[in-house]
């Protein structure tokens, strides 16, 4: 782990460290302390990294799991002496701010959406807090190491597993009207979902939710989609697990049509295909998220396709970016879109145009890759083909 563009960041804000309060389901949280835990506990970073904890329940937990320096807990700050003069909150705060002098700190750095109560508390004890509206810690995280990068290709894995469930599934199914039978039953979002998921448990990993969409759900790309699939028209299967043990996204969307798609879809998937390719493409060392974008809404407005740099107010055709980061969260930096930044070695990226309008469904492709120093490596190893054969 790089934290040396932390440590500038400390610098330039004249924080003395920088300052978490959250559980680890909050990314940054949990890279920064190396530990897992259901509850909200402090981490300080001052050049090594500090826990604090509220009870001693992850106390023991946290000295062996963790990647910190120091572990402690609020009765070591005095907390328990001070909780019948001072109450409970009044309590936290002053020793919230005796575990911060101990270190030396006069004034944190924290993130955007650092808890006001405790940073109101720290300043009432004559503790600077300051925003770091630049998410440094968030920015560190985009770029991954080659251990990082393997829990990333490992989750991949897993979601390909789960895609070929859901396909094989479609696959046997049976064409009965405007309807899918499986074993003389209705095929449902639903069903496939329970596929889906099943197939993660079985190799590691969660998922709370996945999209299933079929037609209209379709034409919303963030509708998870529920009720019969129909044959002859688009189902759009994304799935985006999280590993159980290390914590790490895949993310891959595939298109499929059980039966014969209108010449609508297939031109629409035709080029969103392409738009895919071309934006696989651009995507290099020193290239930015934003010229990959532009490269997949070329494909689109050559079409004569709205796209939201040509009209930012459509509600059809390619209506958002082509990509995002994907690590410890399944949304993260860097952006492949309009304000996207300069590409670097290591940071994994989706690459995932699409087509929307619920008159007609919706396609879309999406693959996880990982930026090289002379290109990309492709973490996806599935096909992409409509047609459910």
């Amino acid at each position: 782990m790089d934290l040396s563009k932390l440590d500038a960041r400390l610098d330039a804000l004249d924080a003395d460290g920088y300052l978490i309060d959250a559980d680890s389901t909050d990314a940054d949280q949990y890279y920064l302390s190396g530990f897992d835990a259901p509850d909200p506990f402090l981490t300080l970073y001052d050049g090594s990294t500090h826990l604090l904890f509220v009870r001693s329940l992850e106390f023991g937990r946290a000295k062996r799991e963790s990647r910190a320096a120091s572990v402690e807990r609020f009765t070591d700050y005095g907390y328990d002496d001070r909780l019948e003069a001072d109450g409970r909150r009044e309590a936290a705060h002053r020793t919230r701010a005796a575990f911060l002098d101990a270190y030396d700190v006069e004034a944190v750095a924290v993130p955007p959406r650092f808890p006001l109560q405790t940073a109101d508390g720290l300043r009432k004890q004559g503790i600077e807090v300051v925003a770091d509206a630049e998410q440094t810690v968030t920015a560190v995280r985009a770029s991954k190491t080659d251990e990082e990068i393997d829990h990333v290709r490992a989750a991949q894995r897993a979601n390909e597993a789960a895609m070929a469930a859901a396909e094989d599934l479609l696959g046997q199914a049976e064409i009965d009207g405007d309807r899918l039978l499986v074993d003389g039953e209705v095929l449902t979002s639903e069903r496939l979902k329970e596929e889906i998921e099943v197939t993660l448990l079985r190799r590691g990993c969660a998922l709370d939710e996945t999209i299933v969409a079929c037609g209209a759900d379709a034409a919303d790309p963030h509708d998870r989609g529920s009720g019969p699939l129909r044959p002859h028209e688009p189902i759009i299967i994304d799935i985006f697990p999280q590993d159980k043990t290390t914590k790490y996204h895949g993310d891959m969307t595939r298109t499929f049509c059980v039966g014969e798609p209108d010449e609508q879809v297939r031109e629409w998937y035709d080029l969103t295909e392409r738009a895919y390719r071309e934006a696989l493409a651009a995507v290099e060392p020193g290239a930015t998220g934003a010229d990959v974008h532009d490269a997949a809404c070329d494909v689109y407005e050559d079409a004569g396709l709205p796209t939201l740099r040509d009209d930012p107010g459509t509600e059809t055709g390619f209506i958002h970016s082509t990509g995002h980061g994907v690590g410890l969260d399944v949304h993260e930096l860097p952006s492949v879109g309009p304000d996207g930044g300069e590409l670097e070695p290591g940071h994994v990226i989706t690459i995932e145009p699409g087509l929307y309008d619920p008159a007609v469904g919706g396609v879309r492709i999406e693959d996880l890759i990982v930026v090289t120093d002379d290109g990309y490596e492709n973490l996806t190893d599935y096909p992409v083909s409509l047609v459910v054969e």
